[in-house]
């Protein structure tokens, strides 16, 4: 299949990840993560984050935010989002199932990022005991229209939630990409700014499978490995799960192709900016680029292959992955350019 806009998801494996986890095939290991790889991950983490966090694979990203969030909060609770928030749009109601059902309070914000007045306004909007009560925000990083949280932004949103009894959760299925954008510590964007739990997203950023949960506050991540055994996501092999991610983090492999993935999203949308008839929707910050493209534009774009979601607000949504090529990003550029030219 030729290189596509649809997904960061369609991409192949990244060779540093491949190496690993056939590295890994070599032999017998200890199951159910008490193998050497799981440990030096682990501790790889806590490296990168500079502090004794608590670390968890599961397969997959709706796995990793339902669980945390449930380790987060009861069932009479709520979590405050993000109205285009992952969490509520795209994950059938995982989070509510995993938690016996909390309830996620959708809140507003420009470029799908929260706000600290938003936080406040939803805790505040009711406080009787016939209404779930506010225990999460939830933020993701980078957002759902690739916008970016600074840590000042972040910082903020923490401390409002701290004035109001609450944790913080972040949704990271790219904070790869938020890293290397931002050009910050891990460690500024999550924990030193009032983050209690992330999920790192490691399928996007090139491992074949899994996502890692990062406890930096510990005491709540207590019997967190029976909440993934119960839900099917205790993998006994783990070692597979986790090499990928040290062939990532050793060598920084991580940031050197998010940041790949981010530079040819610059390129796309400046590409873009000046072709008439589109209009980008939001700031391209990240690895997504969202442009509003005429339905007739949009149809011959796709009869000529090209794959891409119409996503929020029924923009289009171009998704750079690890391994795009500038060619590609060129090649759908001079497409665009042609039918803009000729519309």
């Amino acid at each position: 299949m030729p290189q596509h806009f649809a997904s960061d998801n369609y991409a192949g494996v990244c060779p540093e990840a491949f190496s690993a986890l056939v590295a890994a095939n070599a032999g017998h290991a200890m199951a159910y993560g008490d193998d050497e790889w799981t440990r030096r991950v682990s501790d790889r983490m806590r490296a990168i984050f500079e502090t004794d966090c608590d670390v968890y694979f599961v397969f997959n990203g709706t796995a990793a935010n339902s669980l945390a969030l449930a380790s987060l909060c009861q069932s009479y609770h709520s979590v405050i989002c993000h109205e285009l928030a992952h969490v509520i749009t795209d994950e059938c109601g995982a989070p509510e199932f995993f938690s016996n059902g909390a309830k996620l309070l959708p809140a507003l914000g420009e470029f799908g990022k929260l706000n600290p007045g938003e936080v406040a306004r939803l805790v505040e909007k009711r406080t009787d005991i016939h209404y779930p009560k506010p225990k999460v925000v939830t933020l993701t990083q980078a957002t759902e229209l690739g916008t970016l949280y600074r840590p000042e932004e972040i910082a903020a949103i923490c401390a409002q939630a701290r004035h109001y009894g609450l944790r913080v959760h972040m949704d990271g299925a790219r904070f790869a990409n938020a890293v290397a954008s931002l050009g910050v510590s891990p460690a500024d964007i999550t924990w030193r700014a009032g983050v209690d739990v992330l999920c790192f997203g490691g399928t996007k950023m090139g491992l074949p499978v899994g996502e890692a949960v990062v406890f930096f506050d510990r005491r709540l991540s207590e019997d967190f490995a029976y909440r993934c055994k119960q839900a099917g996501q205790l993998a006994s092999k783990m070692r597979f799960l986790a090499a990928p991610w040290l062939g990532m983090l050793e060598e920084g492999a991580w940031l050197r192709h998010a940041a790949h993935a981010n530079a040819m999203a610059q390129r796309l949308s400046q590409g873009l900016a000046d072709l008439p008839g589109l209009r980008l929707v939001a700031p391209t910050e990240a690895n997504g680029v969202f442009v509003d493209v005429p339905d007739a534009v949009a149809a011959e774009l796709r009869r000529r292959g090209w794959r891409f979601y119409n996503f929020i607000g029924g923009a289009a949504r171009f998704m750079c992955s690890w391994d795009i090529e500038a060619e590609t990003v060129d090649a759908l550029l001079d497409d665009l350019r042609s039918l803009c030219v000729a519309g």
